[in-house]
């Protein structure tokens, strides 16, 4: 069974997980980034907001050792390219990170998506206009994600994401974000 609400259908599966998770929403959070991407808890949520589009997303994805299907679709979508409005499946390590770091900030306030997924048209469009751009950027693969959460600094955001030690972190003071992603486990910027 799939109801549409709005532009969203919801499966009777998914609508168990909700259930689900709302009745672990109270589980306790993780003090440590490392056991919580071993998988060490229940649930797993990110909050986001997109001051692009004005989409806002809090969800939890995964309980219980499982991702949630329907979640990861809107997630996939929420971090679209939104300027072509393409989307392509988010790899999820990278969304565990997010998660994880966000945790370790002890913060409730969402995070500011910049970019996530990237067309190539779009890739090439910023990498003409910065240098900063990578021409085979993981933002193209569903790999990263740049973003910026007001309470907090780029240097606290970027030592949290780094605490991980599950993939990259850039620090960029100067346009005020941090770049997350589930490459090579490397820092750069300051």
């Amino acid at each position: 069974m799939t109801r549409a609400v709005g532009s969203t259908k919801i499966s009777r599966r998914g609508l168990l997980g909700a259930f689900a998770a709302t009745a672990v929403v109270a589980a306790p959070t993780y003090s440590k980034a490392a056991g919580f991407l071993r998988g060490a808890g229940d649930i797993r949520q990110i909050r986001m907001h997109n001051g692009r589009t004005g989409e806002k997303l809090d969800a939890i994805y995964w309980i219980e050792g499982s991702y949630i299907k329907d979640v990861e679709k809107e997630i996939n979508y929420f971090m679209r390219d939104w300027r072509r409005d393409e989307v392509r499946g988010m790899d999820l390590r990278t969304i565990d990170i997010m998660a994880a770091a966000h945790n370790l900030l002890d913060i409730s306030e969402p995070y500011l998506l910049l970019s996530g997924y990237r067309s190539p048209a779009t890739n090439a469009m910023l990498r003409a206009r910065s240098s900063g751009v990578a021409k085979n950027s993981l933002h193209m693969k569903g790999q990263a994600a740049d973003l910026r959460i007001g309470s907090r600094s780029v240097a606290q955001v970027a030592k949290a994401a780094a605490a991980c030690k599950a993939g990259g972190v850039g620090r960029y003071s100067g346009s005020n974000f941090v770049h997350m992603d589930c490459g090579v486990v490397r820092q750069w910027g300051r």
